[in-house]
């Protein structure tokens, strides 16, 4: 795929081809971060927008918690449904749905609202809406967790990235507009993490971190 023929492609039409393209696009692992702050989190509801292949929604229903999962591919969405059938996850405990989450909304609140890695380039989408948006999926009592790449690792080739500049936890916190008021800020920070290039060398990866609770 050209990078002229990406621009020209809408968010829903790039992601899906880039699905479509590949057996598999990501690991299937859980986000190292999601694991660590739902297990500090007695289960209930939870919402994973741009879910991709389900790798986090699936960890979440086997950890206890009953999951919506969202993304913009619907071969991405099958995955996920694939992989919850594999294990026996009933459609009670984990459900996915394909959806423009600049658009898509749920018909209730939920406890737990996590947005991993909600990147895009060479198509951009409007990322700090849907950040804002989220907002409004979180029940009283809920939290929202945003994680982001921080920066791009060292293998990664600059003209795959097109200029694209990395979002801090800052920025994405800003993102959120939120009211003081109603909202507590538990996490605005980077985490490292070790990371695996794709010729096999360790390395590190920075990712932005921002956790927040409603409480009313």
């Amino acid at each position: 795929m050209t990078e002229a023929a990406s621009a020209a492609q809408t968010p829903a039409e790039y992601w899906e081809e880039r699905y479509a393209e590949l057996e598999r696009v990501w690991s299937g692992r859980v986000n190292l971060v999601l694991s660590e702050v739902a297990a500090t989190m007695a289960p209930g509801t939870a919402l994973d927008l741009g879910c991709g292949e389900g790798g986090d929604a699936v960890w979440l229903a086997q950890q206890g918690w009953q999951v919506t999962g969202v993304d913009i591919s619907p071969t991405a969405v099958e995955r996920g449904q694939a992989a919850a059938q594999q294990l026996n996850i009933p459609e009670t405990s984990l459900r996915f749905e394909s959806g423009d989450l600049a658009t898509w909304g749920p018909t209730r609140a939920f406890d737990l609202v996590t947005c991993s890695f909600l990147h895009s380039w060479p198509v951009t989408i409007p990322r700090e809406v849907i950040l804002h948006r989220a907002t409004g999926f979180v029940a009283p009592g809920g939290h929202l967790l945003v994680i982001s790449h921080a920066a791009a690792p060292a293998w990664a080739d600059p003209e795959m990235l097109n200029g694209y500049v990395f979002p801090t936890p800052e920025s994405d916190l800003a993102a959120l507009a939120l009211d003081p008021d109603r909202w507590e800020t538990l996490a605005c920070e980077l985490r490292e993490r070790e990371a695996t290039a794709p010729d096999g060398s360790s390395g590190v990866m920075t990712d932005g971190v921002v956790l927040v609770r409603r409480m009313t």
